[in-house]
């Protein structure tokens, strides 16, 4: 089992910038992969972004590509999501994902085996 604590959501002004951290625990040593997910009121939850293990390979979704980065701590068994010039329509209920198996469509949920609870951001025009 993995256990994943998200932190970091929060309120700003669109142009701002936020911090998302994820902090896995249990069987860390089998995640292969973690990503990020949202969620937009009335939306379907999509792909922000992805990283595998030696976080040497990333993925984005088109919309943030040039304003997130994600990054993945391994002594810590944390990955973070740096929003910058967020926008209002990042305004979402953000979530933490790790998956154990390689080979996989990381742009998909169906590659995430363990969610977290979620972070809400909220991006003000």
């Amino acid at each position: 089992q993995v256990q994943l604590v998200e932190s970091g959501g929060g309120l700003v002004q669109a142009g701002g910038s936020l911090r998302l951290s994820c902090a896995a625990s249990g069987r860390t040593f089998s995640i292969y992969a973690m990503g990020w997910f949202r969620r937009a009121p009335g939306k379907e939850r999509e792909f922000v972004a992805g990283i595998t293990r030696s976080g040497g390979n990333t993925y984005y979704v088109n919309s943030v590509k040039g304003r997130f980065t994600i990054s993945r701590d391994n002594a810590k068994n944390t990955v973070y999501l740096q929003m910058n010039s967020l926008k209002p329509e990042d305004t979402a209920v953000y979530y933490c994902a790790a998956g154990l198996r390689s080979g996989t469509n990381l742009y998909r949920d169906r590659a995430y085996d363990y969610w977290g609870q979620g972070t809400q951001v909220t991006v003000s025009s």
